[in-house]
């Protein structure tokens, strides 16, 4: 009897969170969307140490970008817009279609140059954000900044 109550439990639950009880949560998990790995020149490397654009069903993840070269953070917060702007059209995406950004400065003193070229870059309505300063923002960029967005 504690077995036959112990099935229509388990059989309850898994039906009430979306999952078929024989199949159990891996077949279940299988029907969702296929994971996607946007690789720089449609190529991935040798030995990957992470993504740069990750497609997952109609959500574009696309890890931080940074600006590697001389200048200050008005420069370096345009070319790194510049670059997402690029990778969100090319996984068929835009920058007003953003959901979150995570900005990370090297200092927090330039949150207000960087917000002058940020402002605007999202189109009317701009994704939930966050702005941290990181102790040693990646190479020699001031700024680096990841979005989540959808297509």
């Amino acid at each position: 009897m504690k077995d036959n109550r112990r099935k229509f439990l388990t059989k309850g639950m898994a039906a009430s969170a979306g999952v078929v009880a024989a199949a159990g949560p891996a077949a279940a998990a299988k029907k969702g969307p296929a994971k996607k790995v946007l690789w720089k020149n449609g190529k991935a490397p040798e030995n990957p140490l992470f993504s740069g654009t990750v497609l997952y069903g109609n959500l574009v993840f696309i890890s931080g970008v940074g600006a590697h070269v001389p200048g200050d953070i008005k420069s370096h917060t345009k070319i790194v817009l510049d670059s997402i702007q690029k990778q969100l059209e090319e996984a068929g995406s835009s920058m007003e279609k953003c959901l979150k950004c995570s900005v990370f400065l090297a200092d927090l003193k330039d949150y207000d140059g960087m917000n002058e070229v940020f402002r605007g870059r999202f189109g009317p309505e701009p994704p939930v954000r966050t702005t941290v300063a990181a102790a040693g923002v990646p190479g020699n960029s001031l700024v680096e900044i990841d979005v989540i967005a959808y297509k």
